[in-house]
Order: C-alpha cells, then structure tokens, then sequence
C-alpha cells in the first residue's frame, strides 16, 4: 500500500466516472438512469477508498503523510500532496457526502443529466484535491477551479433567479482570491519555492506576515463566509439544486475554515495574534446577526443558509482562540456542520421534489402526511440547535470553552447564538411538521422513499455516532493540533520577548 498513490487514487478516481459518463447518452430514461448508477457507483467507490487513507493514517504522528511529489512547473512548483491530521478528516467528509448528492439529484434533476453529473464530479476532484495539497500553487488551483463547476451547477440547474447569484457567487470568491494569488507570488519571490512545508518552516518578517495575512484573510473570509461578506450564500443556496446547496454548505463553506487553519495561524503567526480581537469582533457580530436575520425568513433554505453563517462564527472565533480546545471544537464543528447542514438540505430537497415551495408558510401538519420525515427532520433539528448526544454539541461545546480561556465577554455573547438557534430551529419545524394538514399542498403527500431512507439515516447514524463518541476524530487531529498551537504561541512569545529586549 506503501507504493501504491492512494491520495492521487481518491482525488482523481471521479474522473474515471466522468470519462465513462462521456461515452452514455442521457436522451432516454435509461440513458439517464446509466449516468446516475455510473455516479453512484463512482462516488462510493471514491468513499470507500478514503476509508482506506483514513484507516492507514497514523494519527500519533504531527507530519504529512502518504506523501506524492512529482515536478510539475519546475522552479519549485510541484505536483505536491499529501494529509496530516488538519486535512485527512476533511478528505473524508467530501467523499462520504458526494453518494447522497448523486441520490438527492436522482429524481430532481431531469434536464442535461449527464453534463450535471460530469460538473458533479468534477466538482469532487477539485474539493478533495484542496484537502490534499501541499503545494501553494496546486492548493490556489484547486481553489479556484472549483469555482467553475459550482458556478455551473447553480448558473444552469438552478432556480429562476440562478444567473444572478451564480454570478454573485463567483465574483465574490473570485475578487477574494485575488489577493491571496498576491501573496502567493510575494511568498514565492521570498522563498523561492510554494511547497507548503518549506513555507511553514520560513519566517515571515512581522510586516510582511500583516500584509500577507490580509491577501490571504479576504480570500478565506469570503469563503467561510464571515460577516460581511456572507452575501452572497443565501442567493447561492436558494437559487441552487439541493446537491449543489450541500456541497456548498458542507464542503465549499469550509475551504476558508481550513485556510485559517493550514496557512493563516502557521504561518502568520505574529499578524494572527495582532488580527485575534477584529476576528473575535467579526465573528460575534455573524452569531448574533445572521440568527436574528435567520428568524425572519420565510424561506427554508435561506433560514438555513443563515444559520450556516452563524455556525461558521463558531468556527472562526475557535480557530482564533488557539487554543487546543478551541482548535479540536472548530475542527469538529465544521465536520459537524457538513454533515448536519448538507442532510438539512436534503430534507429540504425531499418536500420540495413533493411540493416545488420552500415557503415555510405553505407547509403544516407533515407528521400526519410523512411521520418518518418528521423524525428525521426532527433529529437534524435537535442537531442544528447543538443538542447534548449530536455531533454539533461537541463542536460547539469545545469552540465556546476554546473561546472563554481567550475572551469571557465573546463566549458569552456567542451563547445567545444557541439560544436564537433554538428558536429559529424550533419555529422552522413547529411551522412545518405540526399542526393541521388541511392545505391543499398537503394532501396526497407521501412519506420518504427507500432512495429517501438510503439518504437521511446514514446522516442520522453519523451525527449520533459521533456525538457520543468523537474519539476517532480526536485521535487523527491530536497530534497536528498540539504541534499547531505549540508553534504558534512560541513564535507569538519569541517576538514578545525580543520587543521587551528592544526597549
């Protein structure tokens, strides 16, 4: 296995189904029902594989492992991948998800399958080969390009208003990444090489780690997104199909997250320590104003789109904590919220296929019409709203005791999230499943299918599994954890100490 490039396997296997989807034709129901079974079968033969990276992963170890290099643009440009415990999970959480797009989008999408399918996976390649690189270079790459795919997705399989917000969408990621492409080349012309090791291991003097710091901040910060540069997602998910809403959620939200992580803490340390209080500061303000804005929506995906910026707030002001509480809650928290927030989407995606609204006003009574929804529906709920024995607790339990250690005022202002949480969580589903099923949309509805029960109940069983038991993401994360805020608080001390020298 040693020899055998798993990582290249897993981030490129997708093309294989995208070749074999070139040569089906999609203008009968067969043909269609061909380009689905082939991305089925892709997709779970891609999870399936990193199971495989996941089980070798030795999480005692801090370092990159399975490592591939080739020379790819010379000059110190490689072809350069790898994990360590900050990216091995993610790359897990990409694939797992990736079947149940390709279920949700069985019976939802009927025009240009087969192109829909191909952006699909083509989509999957590049989310998992940001998860993997270890080269700046290839990193930004994968970056951007996944841009084309979802611009594609929302700008044709998307709703009525889907030219406006797939444009939105990628003029605000592309215009963020800009910056970070600066930084990239100052990077370069001061190292000489983009290999992310060789980049971790240089220091950046402090002025330049300020300007760096804020190349790379615009371009993560877009993508998280923190407040207020969350705009353009709802129109995003609204205007979105359902898988494209999960991918968007689950994986795209949390490329910022992870950037944070893997360049703007390591490698900045000294601007990340000066930026700590405007993050705090940001980060408060997306709690408490995208759960107030998420009470008044009407709309169930964008209540849940704004529920995803005040989650991603936990996330931020975690990670800026460094702490290692703090850094295990807002690891967990974004694999959490993939999970969680993706099958909200797809519970979404279940009632519109039946009733083509997503006016919450419209719907009342699903219990009586779809008692095993209900349940489901009920248990993502209570997930979403961080509720002891769901994964979400443990994600947002460590992020707020991260956060206390650094800040009592932001922990506290950052707990009326739960609250406000509660409450648009709560009137989202009394509005939808209880009550008296006497609107016409109502009637003639029919309970989850045996596609449907393939979808919710994996979901349900990992939200719970690792809300009782988050020992194994722990385990993988440890080690790249302790060694991350080690570093980081020596460099921030070092500098300490030399500026009271100076004096």
């Amino acid at each position: 296995m040693t020899d055998w490039p798993i990582l290249s396997t897993v981030t490129f296997l997708p093309l294989v189904g995208v070749l074999l989807l070139l040569f089906t034709r999609d203008d009968t129901d067969h043909g269609r029902q061909n380009v689905m079974i082939i991305s089925l079968v892709t997709t779970i033969i891609t999870f399936l594989l990193s199971l495989l990276v996941w089980y070798g992963f030795d999480g005692h170890s801090a370092e990159y492992q399975m490592i591939e290099q080739y020379s790819w643009l010379g000059k110190g440009i490689d072809y350069h991948i790898g994990v360590d415990g900050l990216s091995v999970m993610f790359v897990v959480l990409a694939t797992f998800l990736m079947p149940f797009g390709v279920l949700t989008s069985w019976n939802a999408i009927t025009m240009h399958v087969r192109e829909y399918m191909i952006a699909f996976l083509v989509l999957e390649v590049l989310i998992v080969g940001v998860f993997v690189s270890m080269d700046l270079v290839l990193f930004y790459v994968f970056f951007e390009a996944s841009l084309i795919p979802m611009f594609l997705i929302i700008g044709v399989w998307g709703g009525p208003r889907r030219i406006y917000a797939s444009m939105k969408f990628f003029l605000y990621t592309l215009l963020g990444s800009i910056f970070m492409l600066i930084g990239i080349l100052v990077m370069y012309s001061e190292t000489g090489s983009t290999s992310i090791p060789v980049l971790l291991a240089h220091q950046f003097s402090p002025q330049t780690q300020f300007w760096l710091w804020l190349a790379f901040f615009l371009s993560f910060a877009v993508k998280v997104p923190m407040w207020p540069f969350h705009t353009w997602l709802p129109d995003a998910h609204v205007e979105a199909p359902t898988a494209g809403s999960v991918d968007l959620a689950a994986l795209l939200l949390k490329f910022g997250g992870y950037g944070f992580l893997r360049f703007s803490l390591p490698m900045f340390p000294l601007a990340s320590d000066y930026f700590t209080p405007f993050i705090l500061t940001l980060s408060v303000i997306a709690i408490i104003y995208a759960s107030l804005v998420a009470l008044m929506q009407t709309d169930i995906k964008k209540m849940i789109a704004y529920s995803s910026v005040a989650h991603m707030g936990y996330v931020t002001m975690a990670i800026f904590a460094v702490n290692q509480q703090g850094l295990h809650g807002a690891l967990f928290q974004m694999l959490s919220h993939g999970v969680i927030s993706g099958a909200l989407f797809l519970c979404v995606g279940v009632v519109y296929e039946r009733t083509h609204t997503r006016d919450i006003t419209q719907y009342g009574g699903l219990v009586h019409r779809m008692p095993k929804y209900a349940l489901a529906f009920m248990i993502f709920t209570m997930a979403n709203v961080g509720l002891p024995g769901t994964s979400a607790f443990v994600g947002e339990f460590l992020a707020t005791v991260g956060v206390f250690r650094v800040s009592v005022w932001t922990a506290v202002f950052a707990t009326t999230g739960v609250v406000l949480s509660a409450a648009y969580m709560l009137w989202l589903y009394r509005r939808m499943i209880f009550g008296k099923a006497d609107s016409p949309l109502m009637q003639g509805l029919f309970d989850i299918s045996f596609r449907e029960h393939c979808i919710v109940w994996p979901l349900i069983v990992v939200t719970i599994f690792f809300g009782v038991y988050p020992a194994p993401v722990f385990d993988a994360s440890a080690a790249a954890v302790d060694k991350l805020v080690t570093n980081y608080h020596a460099a921030v001390d070092a500098a300490a100490t030399a500026a009271q020298a100076a004096k």
